[in-house]
Order: structure tokens, then sequence, then C-alpha cells
């Protein structure tokens, strides 16, 4: 029996319903996202990778329309997509290539090229890696976008109960000091202690994880809100415009949106016709050179016909809102040290959401099992957090 206010009575039960429903599925996130902190070390463990070349800085970079030719060399009839500058391996460049400009980007396949001398390097399949299939049971357990918005509630939930665990924290603490562990208690109450102690503890950061976790559950909506609001606005006067027969080369197009967007270098280029850029454009996405602002993208459109500049505008706040939480849900925007910490609070959490399971089930015994093995029962008033 819960003593206190009804108030406090109907914060332990949003507390409590609120994590049963989700603590399955966070322990699976906390579990799949453990790897996912340190995704680009796994993969060059586990995989061989042709590596680039080792060229002293300031060397100059190849031209782009010989190292996209050099891939789609290795895929006759196809379509680059995407160029991608790759933040972790400055020296090789990213080309996503489809089987057609209009063909679905999820199916399409990378081929690595050296920067420097615009060689082909490989084409991997990352689709049987254990970082991929890990990356996928985190974002959307192969259901795709409502796979997506499924996770997104259960991290709304989870939000909800760390909020109203803070709440019923304090009253259900009153005869205890802080950080309290009564090793002498029975082991029902020794798991209340961690799990109220930790969980008091990563308040702010699972607070920070849970709450970016549930933006990036919304990544799909927000690109496609992005499109049909600022992209169609910026391309509007060429509605109805087929993709050039003959395109100005990407270098060229990359070389004016760089003079056009001072301070801030290439991030990927979207090709005509392909889901971030219109049918008459190159979209140059430019970033900055810093951990914060290499994650903010501003877009240049470059008319593929003409070369010429057309539009360059900040994305929208609510854009800008995603690319800064994704960095920030796996802690991957401050190297190696960081990495190590978002790596100890993830495996924290997994108790926290572990003994919160465990009180939980315990609870759920007849009380005459209870009994046997508790020597006594809590002090009164303690609140047993799911």
């Amino acid at each position: 029996m819960i003593s206190g206010t009804r108030p406090l009575r109907r914060w332990y039960w949003v507390h409590k319903w609120s994590s049963i429903v989700c603590t399955v599925f966070m322990l699976m996130l906390c579990i799949t996202g453990l790897p996912l902190i340190f995704h680009h070390e796994i993969d060059h463990l586990l995989h061989e990778e042709v590596d680039a070349s080792v060229v002293p800085p300031g060397t100059p970079k190849a031209d782009l329309d010989v190292a996209v030719k050099n891939a789609l060399d290795k895929f006759p009839g196809q379509a680059p997509h995407f160029l991608i500058w790759d933040r972790d391996e400055p020296n090789a460049l990213l080309i996503s290539i489809g089987t057609s400009i209009t063909s679905n980007p999820v199916n399409n396949r990378f081929a690595r090229v050296d920067a420097h001398t615009g060689a082909f390097l490989d084409s991997p399949d990352v689709t049987g890696r254990f970082t991929y299939i890990m990356l996928k049971l985190h974002t959307d357990m192969f259901a795709g976008l409502p796979g997506k918005l499924f996770l997104g509630l259960m991290g709304i939930l989870f939000c909800v109960a760390v909020i109203s665990g803070i709440v019923v924290y304090a009253p259900s603490m009153r005869k205890l000091r802080f950080g309290a562990y009564r090793k002498d208690r029975p082991r029902i109450v020794r798991w209340l202690d961690v799990h109220n102690l930790a969980g008091i503890l990563l308040v702010m950061w699972t607070l920070v994880v849970g709450f970016t976790g549930v933006i990036n559950t919304w990544a799909d909506l927000v690109l496609k809100a992005w499109q049909y609001g600022q992209l169609a606005e910026m391309t509007a006067q060429y509605h109805g415009r087929e993709i050039p027969t003959r395109l100005t080369p990407v270098q060229q197009a990359v070389d004016v949106a760089v003079k056009a967007v001072p301070g801030m270098i290439p991030s990927f280029v979207a090709y005509p016709g392909s889901i971030f850029s219109s049918k008459s454009h190159y979209a140059v996405f430019m970033r900055g050179d810093t951990p914060v602002t290499s994650r903010l993208l501003k877009p240049a459109l470059i008319d593929a016909e003409t070369g010429q500049l057309t539009d360059s505008r900040d994305m929208p706040w609510y854009v800008s809102a995603l690319f800064l939480s994704q960095p920030l849900h796996f802690g991957d925007y401050g190297g190696m040290p960081l990495k190590i910490i978002w790596a100890i609070l993830d495996v924290i959490t997994i108790v926290i959401l572990w003994t919160g399971l465990y009180l939980w089930l315990r609870r759920r015994k007849p009380a005459r099992v209870a009994l046997a093995e508790a020597a006594r029962r809590p002090v009164e008033g303690q609140v047993l957090t799911s």
C-alpha cells in the first residue's frame, strides 16, 4: 500500500504503467544502441576495407566527375544519387548508386573511391553486417516507418516514466538518506535501492537520450516536411521541368556552392531527380567544420543545366533540431572519450530498466511467496518503482 496524497498516488500510477509498457522495448534499444556507439570501430575490426591513400595535408582532391565515372564503371547502366564526404574517413568519398535516378535509395549500393586519386576502392555490402542489423533493430525493428513511429511512442513513454519517477522519488526517500543502500535487507529492497539511486543520478542523461531518440524516429516525416515545404518553395519556378539531357559537371556545381557559401565545406551532393533535390538541380549541402556546426547543413541549389546558383537558405529549425539530435543521441561528436562515457551511461540505464522490471515481476508474485522470501516489509511509504 502506498501512503501519500492522491496526486502522489496518481504520479506513482503513471510511473508504474508507463514503465511497464516501454521497459522491454527500451531494454532492446539500450542493448542495440551500445554497439552503435562504436560502430565505426567495430566495422573496421570485423570487416576488411581497401585503404585510401594517405597524403600530406593540403593535397588537392580528385575531380569529382572522374571519381563518379570510376565508380559507375563498376555499375554499368546505373545512376548516382548522392556523393557523401565521410567525416570519419576524410580520404575516401562515398557514392550512392541506384538502378535509376528514380529508384528507391534504400536499395542503393555504396561505392568507395579515393578522395585524392579518384580511384575505385571497393563496394562493401553492409546489409549483412552486425552493426547494420543492430541499426535496423534500433531504428525501426525492420518495420520501416511504422516501426519508427512505434519506437517513438515507446520513447515518449520512457520520458514520462523518468519525469514521474522524479516526482515520486523524494516522498519515497523521506525516511532515508540520499543514496542509501540497505545491504542487510532482503534482495528486493537492495534492488530497489540500486534502481532508485541509478535512476535519480541519470535523470538528465536519460531524458536527453530519450528525447533525442524520439526526435530521430520522426526523421522521415521531418525530411518530408522540408521537401514539401522549403525545398518546394526554392524550386517552385522550375516546377514541371524534366531532368536535363546534359548535366553540368558535378565538380562545377560543387565549386559554385563553395563560393556561394563561404566558411562552409561540402557534406553531400544530391543529384537532379533524387529525393533531396528537384529534377532541375544539384543540391549541394554545405556544413561547418566544428563538432556542432558540422551537423548543421545549408543547401545550395545549382541549376543542373546552366551551372548557376539559384538559391541557398538555412534549414528550418525543425530540420536543424533533427540534425543536432542525431549525434547527441549516440554521443559521436566528441571523440572516443565521449563515446566511452555514453557507453557507461548506457550500461547503467540497462541496469535501471532491468531492476525496474525485476521489481515489478517480484511484486506480481503471490503474497505468501513474497513473505516467505522477505524477512520484513519495506519501510512504510517506500515506493517500489517499476
